[in-house]
């Protein structure tokens, strides 16, 4: 954490803060600058209301003139091609960086190592996004949210003469053209432990010519997920310790990606952001949640916000879906509008006034989000029954002949029509806002194993569901949570029932014992239905 300076002023003045750093620094003042902070962090969100995003700005310029002069973490790289190189030092091409999982400019270390390589080489820099018209599961109210985030993106590249191209089609055609058509030095790529993106990499090395290196940085976690762990781990208490004990290394300021002076001859693509929407093919029934505003500038506010109003409650009240005290900062993650890592390091200055919160916060965006890439890279079945621990396929085994009554199907599932008012709210949440609160996402998802034919069903209809409306659905955390609440993956074997075995169980009892039921049922609408 950064340390206090005594000034005169209540707070350190911006633009004489600029200044001083536009000067030349020594190593020495270098070091000296990191420890800067404001000091009176109340009175600076109140001067600066909803300008986080000129706050992070400031820090960058505290950490480093830019990625050149920064101590970058090699251990974040992987280098993806036989021949183990970095980069192309006998040609004049770009630097490419290809970014699907991290779609911001700022705060990204994928972003910061190509525009490292690029400024040591004297190359240009550019980005290209390869965009599917469909993807697994996402609808028009995912595209809309991504593609609002990456003009955004494209918008702040034109900035700081990094050229950015929207290239159509899968990237073992498209961005391998592309890579070939500029005699690209190196191409630098996003981290996802998902089985269709670590697909995509292998169709990509097997038609990328020899000489352009393949690297690949995980910019989405705070520890890389090959170094936090080399196997899967069986729950948070085994990858705890891993995470926590290489904080110190990895939990760093950022440097800022600074404006590039190598430029490209081949010009920005041209992006008719509109016109876009006639080409998908996603289900366009699911559209837009009202109110909720993607891009890096707006998750600046809902992390503010958060800090502000809601950290406070995070400890205690986190887990009533009447109170609004959760972060929600969910779906900008899964897009990586924002570095989890950027908010972890903004909350953690609060941490004077609100300990527990904050330990409770950093506990699951990093430990419990980091476990679920950590399920997802190491198991190749993540989605199915087929991932799920030994003891747990065998209870659901033991137990796949029980009757389930009701036994409801997909539409219903979908429709909000069971005969449990709690459920079916938890439903229309979900439809209506792209999310549903976390302690109602495991009685939701549970409740589809009692209610469905088969622990298979019950995980397809859970994972659809999520996927086609959640804001962060297709992503590890939604898979995890579902397996977790359906096959018991990183929890242990409880008292043994119908339908469950020994599958953590709970209830509408149970439910109303944690939080007013009636009052959040009032607030969705959610009405019992009858089975015929």
């Amino acid at each position: 954490m950064l340390k206090s300076v005594k000034t005169t002023a209540a707070f350190i003045n911006f633009n004489a803060h600029k200044s001083l750093f536009k000067m030349k620094r020594s190593k020495q003042s270098a070091k000296i600058s990191k420890k800067i902070k404001f000091s009176n962090r109340q009175e600076f969100d109140e001067d600066h209301n909803n300008s986080l995003a000129e706050s992070f700005r400031q820090k960058r310029l505290c950490c480093s003139d830019s990625v050149i002069d920064f101590a970058y973490k090699k251990k974040r790289v992987r280098i993806l091609t036989e021949n183990q190189r970095e980069v192309r030092e006998d040609c004049e091409g770009p630097v490419v960086y290809w970014m699907y999982r991290d779609q911001r400019v700022q705060d990204n270390w994928a972003f910061l190592y190509a525009q490292r390589l690029a400024l040591k080489l004297e190359l240009p820099l550019c980005v290209c996004f390869c965009l599917l018209p469909k993807y697994i599961h996402t609808t028009l109210r995912h595209y809309k949210f991504m593609l609002t985030g990456l003009e955004e993106v494209a918008q702040e590249c034109e900035d700081l003469n990094v050229n950015f191209h929207l290239l159509n089609g899968p990237a073992h055609q498209s961005l391998v053209e592309f890579l070939k058509e500029v005699d690209a030095a190196t191409v630098v790529c996003d981290f996802s432990p998902l089985r269709l993106p670590l697909q995509w990499l292998e169709e990509i090395k097997e038609v990328l010519p020899t000489t352009i290196p393949f690297v690949q940085i995980d910019a989405h976690n705070v520890v890389p997920v090959w170094i936090a762990s080399q196997k899967q781990e069986y729950a948070a208490r085994t990858i705890r310790n891993k995470i926590n004990s290489q904080l110190e290394e990895y939990l760093t300021e950022f440097p800022p990606l600074i404006k590039h002076k190598y430029l490209n001859k081949k010009p920005s693509t041209k992006v008719n952001w509109r016109s876009i929407y006639n080409t998908l093919k996603c289900l366009k029934t699911v559209d837009e949640v009202s109110g909720v505003m993607p891009g890096y500038k707006n998750a600046c506010r809902k992390l503010l916000e958060f800090c502000q109003k809601r950290l406070k409650l995070f400890h205690e009240k986190r887990n009533d879906p009447n109170i609004d005290a959760l972060s929600g900062l969910s779906p900008w993650f899964n897009f990586g509008q924002i570095s989890i890592q950027r908010c972890i390091l903004e909350i953690k200055t609060y941490e004077h006034k609100f300990k527990d919160s904050v330990v409770a916060f950093c506990e699951e965006a990093i430990v419990r989000r980091e476990l679920a890439d950590n399920f997802c890279f190491y198991n190749q079945n993540y989605d199915n029954f087929e991932g799920l621990q030994d003891w747990s396929r065998k209870t659901l085994n033991e137990h796949r002949k029980d009757v389930r009554s009701p036994c409801y199907s997909l539409e219903e599932f979908e429709q909000a029509r069971t005969h449990d008012d709690l459920w079916n709210s938890a439903q229309l949440q979900l439809m209506r806002e792209g999310k549903m609160h976390g302690f109602l996402r495991m009685y939701w998802a549970k409740k589809i194993l009692e209610w469905s034919k088969s622990p298979e069903d019950a995980l397809e209809f859970s994972l659809l569901l999520n996927d086609r409306y959640s804001l962060d659905g297709t992503d590890p955390n939604g898979y995890v949570g579902c397996m977790w609440s359906i096959g018991g993956i990183h929890d242990q074997g409880w008292a043994e029932r119908k339908i469950f075995g020994k599958i953590r169980y709970m209830n509408y009892q149970g439910c109303k014992r944690k939080f007013d039921v009636a009052a959040f049922v009032a607030r969705y609408g959610g009405v019992a239905h009858i089975k015929t």
